[in-house]
């Protein structure tokens, strides 16, 4: 391994360490502060970091890095990265706020995976914002034919007037060429949408939001998971939102934040993330310490209410991210917790549990998942948490921060086991994502990496 002498000269330029107001980052940001950008590298100081440490077997007895590579500069800008999306052999790769933001959505053309090469920028031109979340779908509406993607925006400080949160929409058919088409603009003092979605339904596309403390910010006229038909993605249209209050187990007078729950506790509740199943029927929404709600979204003017995750009293909720595995039989629920520590709570820091939901009205618990990193007690810090979960087949992919990314198998839900880990030298990764025979992660510090699953030794294996 390289000896890592850069630290205090190489990266006198490239290392930011930011620390910003509470603007709905990815976690609670109001209760635990806000996230800084960790180490963030130029190209120099990536060339002086070490190898990746990368182990696995069965399906991914043969992973490996196939390409590291950090974002562009523009205008003499280095932005970090947040999540990364694939559709159609592009990735789409958000950014987060190191440098004051503005660093939009990178798109890198991956027919060599093993040579990205980023070809375009959107959705960087709203002032002092920042595009953590891009989803991208083909979409065929009798207003719009092609490549839709959808991208969050949030204000790096909400009580600026001069700047907006929301959702920008653009036609990246050509994704050389991508084409803004809309803009879905939230009340001024919502910090902006920090994660969504995009599915369709027959001849019709559906965005969903989460706004985190819409309803907080706004004394309830807002809500934090909002419905929005983007058939026309030139005139997106808020068809339903979600009131909590209207739950038995939410008092009318809930401030949008503080819930008194039933077990007794004041606990967190907004909503962090969402997502649907293939068909655009349920949405599963993460909404902290009131658990992973999932609603019937078949009629979307006015969805219903179906069940809800909860936890034990000694929890911290922190329901972060959702995925489904099973044919959406079997939700995997991800919990980001960055404070180990707290009165009346395990300690623990964020860790996955695995949920049977063949009844969606009445979710069973099979698993939680661990690992070394839970119990790993070094004080307030976000890297020993879980992050994001992604699932191919019976394989669940999590990003994991310091531990970069962590593959189980889910084979038997009730008992899965860690088949891989991939973790880059300084490792900060945010987001993944399996596309084809790759699995793409972003490290917020050091850009797009591209791990190969098989090589000629492997080739023709199925995915199990």
């Amino acid at each position: 391994m390289k000896k890592k002498t850069f630290l205090a000269s190489a990266l006198a330029g490239s290392l930011v360490l930011t620390a910003v107001a509470p603007s709905g980052f990815a976690h609670d940001a109001m209760q635990e502060g806000s996230k800084n950008s960790g180490l963030l590298f130029n190209d120099e100081a990536l060339e002086e970091l070490g190898e990746a440490e990368i182990n696995g077997n069965k399906n991914l007895k043969f992973l490996h890095e196939a390409a590291s590579e950090q974002i562009k500069e523009v205008d003499g800008v280095q932005n970090n990265t947040a999540d990364v999306y694939a559709h159609k052999g592009f990735a789409y790769l958000g950014t987060h706020t190191a440098n004051g933001a503005n660093g939009g959505v990178r798109i890198f053309d991956l027919k060599d995976p093993e040579n990205p090469q980023e070809i375009g920028q959107i959705a960087e031109d709203i002032p002092q914002t920042w595009q953590e979340k891009v989803i991208v779908k083909s979409v065929n509406t009798p207003e719009f034919k092609g490549d839709l993607a959808v991208v969050s925006l949030q204000q790096t400080n909400r009580n600026n007037a001069d700047t907006t949160g929301g959702a920008l929409l653009y036609d990246v058919s050509d994704p050389y060429n991508p084409e803004r088409l809309g803009f879905y603009e939230l009340d001024t003092r919502i910090t902006g949408t920090h994660e969504l979605y995009l599915t369709t339904q027959g001849n019709r596309a559906l965005m969903l939001l989460s706004n985190p403390y819409a309803d907080y910010y706004t004394g309830g006229a807002e809500k934090d998971f909002q419905v929005v038909d983007v058939s026309d993605p030139a005139n997106p249209e808020k068809l339903w939102e979600f009131d909590p209050r209207n739950l038995e187990e939410v008092a009318e007078d809930f401030n949008g934040y503080h819930w008194d729950s039933p077990d007794g506790k004041t606990r967190p509740v907004f909503n962090h993330s969402v997502i649907t199943d293939n068909n655009g029927q349920y949405a599963y929404v993460s909404m902290w310490d009131l658990g992973t709600v999932i609603f019937d979204i078949r009629n979307p003017e006015d969805p219903q209410y179906v069940g809800r995750t909860d936890f034990a009293d000694d929890q911290k909720g922190a329901a972060h991210s959702a995925a489904l595995a099973r044919g959406g039989n079997i939700l995997i629920e991800t919990r980001e917790v960055n404070n180990p520590h707290g009165e009346g709570y395990e300690d623990a820091y964020g860790y996955t549990r695995i949920f049977d939901i063949s009844d969606k009205s009445n979710p069973e618990l099979l698993s939680e998942f661990t690992t070394d990193l839970t119990y790993d007690f070094i004080g307030n810090t976000f890297a020993n948490t879980v992050h994001d979960p992604k699932v191919r087949g019976n394989t669940l992919y999590l990003s994991y921060y310091s531990g970069g990314v962590i593959s189980v198998d889910i084979t038997d839900p009730s008992n899965p086991k860690e088949i891989s880990r991939y973790t880059p030298d300084e490792s900060n990764v945010w987001g993944v994502f399996v596309d084809r025979n790759y699995i793409l992660a972003s490290d917020m510090g050091q850009g797009l990496k591209v791990l190969l699953k098989n090589n000629s030794s492997s080739s023709g294996k199925k995915e199990n």
